[in-house]
């Protein structure tokens, strides 16, 4: 066990623990000032549903004895043989414990960015309910196959810090969960304004914080490739930006605050697969055509006609896959894309999209059915007009 590697790590815990929080003001800050209780609790409340299936029974079917390349085994059910050691920790300089809580912020955070795609229409009971039976169902499974020692970690897929765990996972789940609903009452017809946007480059900047968290400490250890990490990171968030600033004014004629917090994000998504396996430089270069690429991700929503309320599809969804693809483009740090001549690995990054892809969005098509089969996804039309705040939780963010 390494006393430096083990502080490290829980610091990044921490760090991943804040983004969803920030990830809650980011999001509540875009919607309309009768739903921002009710966003912002999508988002927190999985602090406490999300830790609580990841101790019972998510941990273990992510890290547990491997069946098939599929699923862990229950080894780590209810924290079994999850100790103060290194015994069967997946990370060998790190007690068990640590690598746990570090994969529980991820597991925490997943969730929470679906929300996004069907915010001020979905009834909370039913919500958690899906969320619970997602982290089991498609988060877990995820993890498993990309670092658990799945069958797409043993063909080599790069996945540095979550492009297909966390983001191409959520954004399939956010257009399953978008196209199933349908859109909000009115959409299109009545203004959807955000009513508050310095909360959402607040929240924007909360994320930016907490990402080094989500990079960074995933080398595992305080080293060159977690500061490796860090810089990539910091250099993508910026270069993708500015990239999504340019496009913007080229195509709307201003640049806006909330394209310079959502291009910030698009960044970090972008690079997140990549953080650990390219260089500085390229980084940059992932970020500027992310920034744009992700931009034009989400005028796609109006041309398909599908309503993705805060742009999951378009930043997470589009932004993870084209991270993948680029790391299979430029990886050059303890793996060999193919600007360096190996353009094998690009194919299998293709592969490891697509599986992610179909998995993630029939999984979660599944679970909608189901969980509106039993329960009742959708809020009522006199709730949507109310507002979620008064309608699921009996309060208001402001008092006029």
């Amino acid at each position: 066990m390494n006393a430096a590697d083990t502080a490290f790590v829980l610091v990044c815990a921490a760090l991943v623990m804040f983004m969803t929080p920030g990830l809650a003001l980011f999001y509540a800050g875009m919607v309309r000032s009768k739903n921002v209780l009710g966003t912002t609790m999508q988002s927190f409340v999985l602090l406490g549903l999300g830790t609580v299936v990841w101790a019972v029974v998510g941990y273990s079917l992510a890290f547990g004895t491997d069946f098939g390349g599929i699923i862990g085994g229950f080894d780590f059910a209810f924290m079994r043989d999850v100790g103060l050691d290194t015994a069967n920790s997946p990370a060998e300089n790190l007690p068990h414990l640590a690598f746990m809580v570090f994969q529980c912020m991820f597991a925490v955070l997943t969730p929470a960015l679906i929300t996004g795609a069907f915010a001020e229409r979905m009834r909370f009971g039913p919500f958690l309910v899906f969320s619970a039976l997602w982290l089991i169902l498609v988060y877990s499974p995820m993890c498993h196959w990309v670092w658990g020692g799945g069958w797409l970690g043993q063909m080599g897929a790069l996945d540095f810090a979550g492009g297909a765990v966390v983001h191409m996972s959520s954004g399939a789940a956010a257009l399953a969960g978008c196209l199933y609903l349908g859109k909000r009452k009115g959409y299109g017809k009545e203004p959807n304004i955000p009513h508050n946007l310095p909360m959402t480059v607040l929240g924007a900047a909360i994320l930016w914080f907490g990402w080094f968290g989500f990079n960074a400490g995933s080398a595992l250890a305080a080293d060159g490739l977690a500061a490796n990490a860090f810089v990539t990171t910091h250099f993508a968030a910026a270069a993708a930006m500015l990239g999504w600033l340019i496009v913007e004014t080229l195509h709307s004629g201003k640049p806006t605050t909330l394209g310079a917090a959502s291009g910030a994000v698009a960044g970090l998504v972008c690079i997140t697969p990549a953080a650990g396996f390219v260089s500085p430089m390229a980084s940059i270069v992932i970020g500027l055509l992310g920034g744009a690429i992700c931009y034009g991700g989400v005028l796609l929503k109006g041309k398909f006609g599908y309503d993705d309320s805060l742009d999951v599809v378009g930043i997470h969804g589009l932004g993870g896959t084209f991270g993948a693809l680029a790391t299979g483009v430029f990886a050059s740090i303890g793996a060999e894309g193919l600007i360096m001549g190996n353009p094998k690995q690009l194919w299998i990054q293709f592969v490891s999209v697509v599986a992610t892809w179909i998995f993630c969005f029939v999984m979660s098509l599944i679970l909608y059915k189901v969980v509106d089969a039993v329960m009742g996804l959708r809020a009522s039309e006199e709730d949507e007009s109310k507002g979620l705040d008064v309608t699921q939780h009996n309060e208001t963010g402001y008092q006029w």
